[in-house]
């Protein structure tokens, strides 16, 4: 059963959105990131996909009060990144609740320490982030592009029992066009026993049905919920 995880990203404390990462392209949709994260809940949500961009624009974890109100006042399950660049980052995260933290930049420049945490904190509590343009890695808010391509960077963590991805495509993410499907379907190709979720682009409930036809384990939707794409109480098909 596809894994539907709505996502609340944060700029100075608000519930924004950024066209295809982007800080100048910024949209404000709520200044109470709980309110909206308690709208998913009554929808009968489980899951929440909560990014720190000003910590990803930082290079430190930022808002982590907010998701401990997030995590203490919901039972949602929330996975957490941004601007995570340290163990004492990611004990910080789990101290306020997160199930599950997503790490990228990181990944990309301490792959040893990233191998060490997915080690100690388990392959169940560790997601590798894999943002991509032209299917190349780009870190720290997507400001600084590698030439570094996702297969490689997946591959170099394989052998290490890694088990979650997330995979976001820059070039579609609130766009409302259409995720990149043939990008996911050659990911979960080349490596099956991963457990892909895929990032940017849904633009409809159709979108998320052709997601769910693939091997795909989840998908994150933002743009599209906050524009009205589609109603919440739709999204039960899929729960």
């Amino acid at each position: 059963m596809l894994k539907i995880f709505p996502a609340i990203d944060i700029i100075d404390g608000k519930c924004v959105r950024l066209t295809k990462g982007d800080y100048s392209q910024k949209k404000i949709y709520n200044t109470n990131p709980l309110e909206v994260a308690k709208q998913f809940e009554d929808a009968g949500l489980q899951y929440l996909h909560l990014v720190d961009l000003d910590g990803a624009k930082e290079k430190r974890v930022v808002n982590h009060n907010i998701l401990e109100k997030i995590t203490s006042k919901t039972s949602l399950l929330v996975d957490f990144g941004g601007g995570i660049q340290s163990e004492k980052d990611i004990e910080i995260i789990f101290d306020c609740g997160a199930n599950q933290v997503n790490i990228g930049s990181m990944a990309m420049k301490q792959p040893e320490l990233f191998k060490t945490l997915l080690l100690k904190y388990s392959n169940e509590k560790i997601i590798l982030s894999a943002d991509v343009k032209d299917e190349n890695i780009a870190i720290h808010g997507w400001q600084e592009e590698t030439k570094i391509s996702i297969f490689d960077f997946i591959k170099s963590f394989e052998s290490e029992n890694l088990k979650f991805v997330t995979c976001t495509d820059i070039s579609k993410d609130g766009m409302l066009e259409g995720p990149s499907f043939d990008l996911y379907k050659k990911i979960t190709a080349t490596f099956p026993g991963i457990n892909l979720t895929a990032s940017g682009g849904i633009s409809s409930i159709n979108d998320i049905e052709k997601i769910s036809e693939q091997n795909i384990y989840g998908v994150i939707i933002g743009k599209a919920i906050y524009e009205g794409a589609f109603q919440l109480s739709e999204l039960k098909r899929f729960l």
